[in-house]
């Protein structure tokens, strides 16, 4: 990696409830638009990973979310950016998701996450949660 390069720090959020993931499609317009990803976004300055988080499900779904343990860490260099994405366990306490700001938002199964194009940082973790594994080793 180009030691010069800005690494971009991103939270998301694993929202598992009965056997189900959130997951949400980009909307057109934003860079990777049609992939899918989980819901989450950029870590502003000063703020915690866990409050970045709950900002973001807050602004994308119009929830409040309760942030739980590190499911894991990935870094990924894109053409144009480098991304480094820390994925927390989280659950819904208030409110019902809601499109946002983004093209779709879906509960799917582990089983259908291979139907879906997601954004290429979350491979491994996807092969993850298709394991069936709950996330950071302790």
């Amino acid at each position: 990696m180009d030691p010069e390069r800005k690494i971009i720090n991103v939270v998301g959020a694993a929202i598992v409830t009965n056997g189900t993931v959130l997951c949400a499609q980009r909307g057109p317009g934003k860079s990777l638009a049609g992939y899918w990803e989980f819901p989450g976004g950029k870590v502003e300055p000063g703020e915690t990973k866990e409050a970045a988080l709950v900002r973001e499900c807050q602004e994308e779904l119009g929830v409040v979310v309760s942030v739980g343990d590190l499911f894991m860490e990935v870094t990924h260099s894109y053409p144009d950016l480098t991304v480094h994405l820390t994925l927390f366990h989280a659950v819904i306490v208030q409110g019902e998701p809601q499109k946002l700001e983004h093209q779709d938002i879906r509960w799917i199964t582990r089983e259908e996450i291979s139907q879906y194009p997601f954004c290429p940082a979350d491979d491994v973790i996807l092969a993850r949660l298709q394991a069936g594994e709950r996330g950071a080793q302790k």
